[in-house]
């Protein structure tokens, strides 16, 4: 079967400033850049152990992150470089931690999923599956009772949505009426598995009904659907209503893992999807239409991302690595009961 023809990605009509566009571009593409710097590295031997890429995924984590405001929290699973550049967090440090250099954001001990900055509001980074889902709620419980207007964001995949503790959680997070989002990026795929093969209800934004906690599915290829739906579910949580679900219709161009060739899908599929509803795509399309850039203007942009993420894997490659003395620190905290 012959590869789809390349063919212009779907516009958006959603209302949208040039400045906060070209924002969401730049932000999307570094995650972009860097995932695949990142693949590069990998297969270089340079990141060891597992390494889950974001590409296809990158209006989910931005548009989301755009809707939130400070001290609002986010926690996700192990597929969180993307989250990471979201919140703020350095190139180099996140690229130093893939490689397990002392310049990490986890002093090289975490690897590529398991770190956070508490300075950025980033609490992980979880590598088991759903784990990060109680987690998220219990931000949100402690924003409750703190009083302080915050929401947690808790991102999970189709995979884990089949998790029982996700509906403890969501039980939980009803009943106490916590301010946490939770977020399924939806990418079609659990590991190898089709969403149709291994969920009786393949609409997972539904998934909340039977704790009346409200849910929407969202186009999440497209940035601006997402903010908007990140911004009213936020606005939701905030308020006093409770938890929300957001399903997030999304799309992984590359295997589960690394080590995953993706067999279980046709290269016309990752063709096809990639060529109308690519996410950087759309932008970059809306930007060129509406003339708020040109290609040279465009071009510039990805010159000065693919300076920065080779910066990084620079500083990754030639940071020492972790003394020895190392493993016994951050095992154990002294504190005063």
């Amino acid at each position: 079967m012959a590869a789809s023809k390349k063919t212009k990605p779907k516009k958006s009509t959603l209302k949208v400033g040039q400045d906060e566009l070209l924002g969401y571009y730049r932000d999307m593409l570094l995650i972009r850049r860097f995932e695949e710097k990142a693949g590069q590295l990998y297969g270089m031997g340079q990141i060891a152990g597992f390494c889950h890429l974001y590409i296809g995924q990158e209006a989910v984590v931005v548009g989301c992150r755009s809707a939130m405001q400070e001290g609002d929290q986010m926690i996700t699973g192990y597929r969180d470089h993307g989250h990471m550049l979201a919140c703020g967090m350095e190139s180099r440090g996140v690229m130093a931690e893939l490689t397990g250099r002392s310049g990490g954001y986890s002093r090289g001990k975490g690897g590529s999923m398991h770190m956070f900055s508490t300075e950025k509001k980033f609490y992980g980074g979880h590598g088991i599956v759903g784990a990060q889902v109680p987690l998220g709620a219990g931000l949100g419980f402690a924003n409750k009772y703190l009083d302080n207007g915050a929401v947690s964001l808790a991102f999970f995949g189709d995979g884990a949505s089949n998790q029982g503790q996700v509906y403890e959680t969501f039980n939980m997070a009803k009943l106490w009426d916590l301010p946490v989002v939770f977020v399924i990026e939806n990418n079609q795929y659990a590991m190898g598995t089709s969403v149709e093969r291994s969920s009786a209800e393949t609409e997972l934004f539904k998934r909340g009904i039977s704790f009346e906690i409200e849910g929407v599915q969202v186009d999440g290829m497209n940035v601006m659907a997402v903010r908007d739906a990140a911004q009213k579910a936020i606005t939701h949580a905030r308020s006093g209503k409770g938890p929300m679900i957001l399903e997030m219709k999304t799309y992984r161009y590359r295997g589960h893992s690394m080590s995953d060739p993706a067999k279980y899908r046709s290269r016309d599929e990752v063709t096809k999807t990639r060529s109308e509803s690519d996410p950087i795509d759309m932008v970059r399309a809306r930007l060129l239409d509406e003339k708020w850039a040109d290609d040279d203007s465009l071009k510039a942009i990805d010159k000065e991302i693919k300076a920065i993420v080779a910066d990084a894997a620079e500083f990754a490659q030639t940071s020492p690595e972790p003394d020895p003395s190392e493993l016994y620190t951050d095992v154990l905290l002294d504190a005063e009961v």
